[in-house]
């Protein structure tokens, strides 16, 4: 098999050729960014390493070939730059995606990096969707540490546009978080429910968008599944559950795209880095399955 020849491969290059990006539905967008990280770091790594990784994958995921569908790997998002100007990068790359008839599939980095997705998505005339988020923490604060930018406020940014919000995993919050929670109406079924009922499915409210957008935190996950985050809670969700909870969604509404967040890979633990890169091609699968909205 070829080894990767960069820090930033064709996602699953061993197996595919780079296609024109008009003919590719999954583009993959890596954003490096790490800057408000509050315990561990490593998240700028993060990208790098799926990519890196996914050349160990093979096309069948187990149920299809997600690959079929094309799947064109952008170049990294400059994160040298301004906070306030590395979101602006996000957004500009997103809405070029989005406007290529492609679904953006972001790999971060840190979880503000959502808020420049988040941003593009609405700037290339996604209007009315919803965010589902699977996440350790609420990311509900108005500000952590002053800075209203911080990975710690990605879901207050959204929910302060307006964007309907659907929880699910939370397991570490504060007060505020919570006021948040009421003030939005954010949809939640938080870990400690999830977990020990083994819920593998969720039904959205019936006036959730008709589209979505997913957000998966790494640390949505249990530690001993992904230790590879920099900020670990116990008591989260398993393999199955996660991509369980997914396929539910995305059986229920349009998916406009995803992203995997504040994967920070361990030196020397490859599993790790080929687990974040086979969780990244697993939902591409979910989506070419479920999805009706697919060109075959």
């Amino acid at each position: 098999m070829n080894e990767p020849t960069s820090d930033y491969p064709v996602f699953l290059g061993s197996e595919i050729d780079q296609p024109a990006p008009e003919r590719a539905y999954f583009h993959v967008l890596p954003v490096p960014y790490e800057k408000t990280v509050s315990y561990g770091g490593g998240t700028c790594l993060g990208p790098s390493a799926i990519l890196k990784a996914s050349w160990q994958l093979e096309k069948w995921d187990g149920k299809s070939q997600p690959c079929e569908q094309g799947i064109y790997t952008c170049e990294p998002v400059d994160c040298s730059v301004s906070p306030e100007q590395v979101v602006e990068n996000i957004a500009a790359a997103t809405t070029h995606i989005v406007k290529q008839g492609a679904m953006p599939v972001v790999l971060g980095g840190e979880h503000t990096v959502t808020y420049g997705v988040i941003k593009g998505l609405k700037a290339a005339g996604f209007d009315d969707f919803g965010i589902v988020q699977i996440d350790a923490h609420a990311d509900l604060r108005d500000a952590y540490e002053g800075d209203p930018l911080s990975h710690a406020s990605v879901m207050k940014r959204c929910v302060d546009m307006g964007i309907p919000l659907y929880q699910l995993g939370i397991r570490a919050f504060c007060e505020e978080e919570i006021a948040v929670r009421q003030q939005h109406n954010v949809y939640f079924q938080d870990a400690d429910e999830l977990v020990p009922q083994n819920i593998q499915a969720i039904e959205l409210p019936a006036d959730f968008p008709s589209r979505v957008f997913f957000t998966l935190d790494i640390d949505g996950m249990d530690p001993s599944v992904f230790p590879s985050t920099g900020t670990p809670v116990p008591g989260g969700l398993g393999w199955y559950q996660t991509l369980n909870l997914f396929e539910s969604v995305a059986k229920q509404r349009e998916i406009i795209g995803f992203d995997i967040m504040e994967f920070a890979p361990i030196e020397g633990f490859h599993a790790y880095d080929f687990a974040a890169s086979l969780l990244t091609y697993k939902l591409m699968g979910i989506t070419q399955r479920t999805q009706s909205s697919i060109s075959q």
